[in-house]
């Protein structure tokens, strides 16, 4: 057997100017992708879809997604009610971290070496009464 031989194709570049026509073509004219890469001999398997991505208006292969008044309705309150708990989150853990630096000074001042201890028995001891 005759091991096979590797031919290297040469690289094709293509102007911008000429990605535009092509990309103007296929929505003007509503032909297909393929119909375009064998006019134009265009061999690249993503080619022609990579520029109709960039260079488009983006009426070919956009999804359009039609909603009930409802429907748009809820979502804006979900994403009002997500940032709503986002910033909730965020000051508790400052809040959080203030706490934590509280006690460490606090224990400091106090004498107490153990601060993982003290905050246990801290825990563990009933409400004082007012």
């Amino acid at each position: 057997m005759k091991p096979k031989k590797h031919v290297i194709k040469p690289q094709i570049r293509y102007s911008e100017a000429f990605k535009m026509a092509v990309v103007d073509e296929l929505e003007r004219d509503g032909l297909s992708v393929r119909e375009i890469q064998r006019k134009y001999g265009i061999r690249g398997c993503g080619t022609v879809e990579n520029w109709l991505r960039k260079l488009g208006n983006g009426t070919r292969g956009k999804v359009i997604r039609v909603q009930r008044p409802e429907e748009i309705d809820q979502l804006k309150q979900l994403q009002d009610r997500v940032r709503l708990l986002q910033a909730t989150l965020a000051d508790t853990q400052v809040d959080l971290a203030l706490e934590r630096a509280y006690t460490k000074i606090a224990c400091r001042r106090a004498g107490i070496t153990d601060v993982d201890g003290f905050k246990k028995k801290a825990a563990g001891t009933p409400d004082m009464k007012r």
